[in-house]
């Protein structure tokens, strides 16, 4: 195919199945939006760099192929970095194109010149620079291969205008899969001798390259073998949570008797997680180098494997054929720990189920109630994206997730992801509902992004919990520095009548009673809705209240 840069490389984006780019428009990449002009691919404007990057990675998380974002040369590439932090750390694959200097100017400080191999080197899997027009296709396909071989991540590709805007000559590669990583067959049986020698084994699944048959088979195995199945920070949506063997999540603030129940277990089945510092509790949970519970440690980065932790058993496979392969080995009889999935899940659900707060301040909301609100309320299959903040615990604690694509939520703690990761789903998923939890600092992140859900046409629905200030950071200024507030105070805008201004549906709500009818009102206007739900500061967690407890003394 003989074209311009830009042509040659959108022609190759269609060859490896892309169907949206996220972008923020620049004139760095113009021959690559005119070429986007007559292409099938949708193409989704933003308002900010940060807000594509982060609508690519959600793409990404959902579909399991790189979501794909556009940025200009400069500040769009450092605004988009917060993007690409999120996907290092939660393994998604998504691909950054980013604008560049002319390759004449390099080096000479020239207009937002920046050294992307030095900006992003520790973050992307790879940084790519195209020198001409004709390596552009076979730099899409070494992207997409990069970005989704073993534990996937993100790749940048930076762009010189004049690669762009020359013609060049190059065959559009054929469309790439990911390469299939398989458990070994031998490794398999020691997870058998190990399961048969357990007597408090758990399960804990994690990580990328999920599949609903993976889950499906591992949802086998634990059914046979009788095993708790917990899930890793954020990763809920793996295990249905309605499941007689779910245990519960392992996170921030996680369920008490789990967090016992795990550090007591003397067999731990690892599935897909890195077991990072939020759900090993701070690397106190599993003792590093040597965790005290033997470990069955499952990954498809062989890298990671013995990284951090000494396994007893480490299996390089993908998490699809490792179900595959547990789902196949044959269970005994009895098992040592009969009961011990229908306990777990007892106190799963125990822990789970939201009792309303007693006395509240005058124009506030229940969190608590809002919870039992939304379980009646909404469907199954709701695909429910927040941010970072203590407001998060809600929504991590009492809702319960069905289903893979069901939760997108950044293990790297980014705040302003829950609005671009809402509209990246409403748009792969239109008819299912999608709803944002945000705080108010953290909608205020990328809440411009809601002009771009209204252009768009994807009606989120985006619930802001307000309490005027940064919540967490809040918390953990009491509990290290008591009764000195410091900058965490918000004083904020009537956040209803914004998203009104721009085009959406907006309500305050300021009492519990009004939630419920505001929510179907907000559900069946057909726009983008916001809910402006003020709550109380002193409640600064679902366990915690404002002032807190004084620490004892040392």
């Amino acid at each position: 195919m003989r074209a311009p840069g830009g042509a040659l490389l959108v022609a190759a984006l269609e060859a490896q199945g892309g169907t949206r780019v996220f972008c923020v428009p620049g004139e760095s990449y113009l021959p690559v939006l005119d070429a986007l002009h007559d292409s099938p691919i949708e193409t989704v404007v933003c308002r900010q760099e940060g807000g594509a990057a982060m609508m690519a990675e959600a793409d990404g998380k959902l579909t399991g192929r790189p979501g794909l974002c556009f940025v200009t040369r400069g500040p769009g590439a450092t605004n988009a970095a917060s993007g690409i932090h999120v996907a290092a750390h939660d393994q998604t694959p998504m691909i950054l194109f980013v604008g560049q200097v002319p390759t004449g100017f390099r080096g000479r400080g020239a207009f937002q010149e920046v050294d992307y191999d030095r900006f992003f080197g520790g973050m992307a899997k790879a940084v790519f620079e195209a020198r001409t027009a004709d390596e552009l296709p076979g730099l899409v396909e070494k992207a997409y291969r990069i970005a989704m071989d073993a534990a996937p991540g993100p790749v940048v590709v930076a762009l010189p205008e004049d690669t762009l805007s020359s013609l060049g000559e190059a065959e559009i590669a054929p469309r790439v899969e990911p390469r299939p990583i398989r458990a070994d067959p031998e490794a398999m049986e020691e997870l058998w001798s190990l399961l048969a020698e357990a007597s408090r084994p758990i399960v804990l699944l994690g990580g990328p390259r999920w599949t609903d048959g993976a889950i499906r088979d591992l949802q086998l195995f634990a059914e046979g073998w009788h095993l708790p199945v917990a899930c890793s920070f954020r990763r809920q949506g793996l295990f249905p949570n309605d499941h007689p063997n779910y245990a519960g999540d392992l996170g921030i603030g996680p369920n008490p008797k789990l967090k016992e129940r795990i550090a007591n277990a003397d067999l731990v089945i690892a599935v897909g997680a890195r077991l990072g510092e939020m759900p090993s509790q701070g690397y106190t949970l599993f003792a590093v180098p040597e965790p005290r519970q033997r470990l069955v440690h499952v990954l498809a980065d062989s890298s990671e494997l013995g990284r951090v932790y000494r396994p007893t058993l480490a299996i390089h496979a993908g998490p699809a054929s490792f179900a595959r392969k547990a789902m196949q080995l044959q269970a005994p009889a009895t098992v040592a720990w009969a009961g011990a999935a229908e306990e777990v899940h007892a106190d799963y659900r125990a822990w789970s189920t939201p009792e309303r707060e007693g006395r509240l301040p005058e124009g506030c909301v229940d969190p608590f109630a809002v919870m039992a609100i939304l379980g009646d309320a909404l469907p199954q299959d709701a695909i429910m994206t927040n941010g970072a903040g203590n407001y998060a615990g809600w929504l991590h604690r009492y809702h319960r997730f069905h289903g893979r694509t069901t939760q997108l939520a950044p293990t790297s703690g980014s705040m302003g992801y829950g609005l671009p990761a809402a509209i990246a789903a409403k748009l792969r998923y239109p008819d299912r509902t999608v709803v944002c939890f945000a705080g108010d600092g953290c909608f205020q992140m990328t809440g411009q992004e809601f002009a771009s859900a209204v252009q768009a046409r994807a009606p989120v629905l985006v619930l802001v919990f307000d309490n005027a200030q940064y919540g967490t950071i809040r918390m953990h200024q009491e509990r290290k520095y008591p009764g000195r507030r410091w900058a965490t105070a918000l004083t904020n805008p009537d956040f209803a009548a914004l998203a009104e201004s721009l085009g959406g549906f907006g309500r305050r709500v300021e009492s519990t009673e009004a939630l419920a009818p505001a929510l179907k009102e907000a559900l069946a206007s057909g726009r983008p809705a916001l809910l402006h739900l003020k709550i109380d500061p002193d409640r600064i967690s679902t366990t915690a209240r404002l002032p807190l407890s004084p620490r004892p003394a040392a």
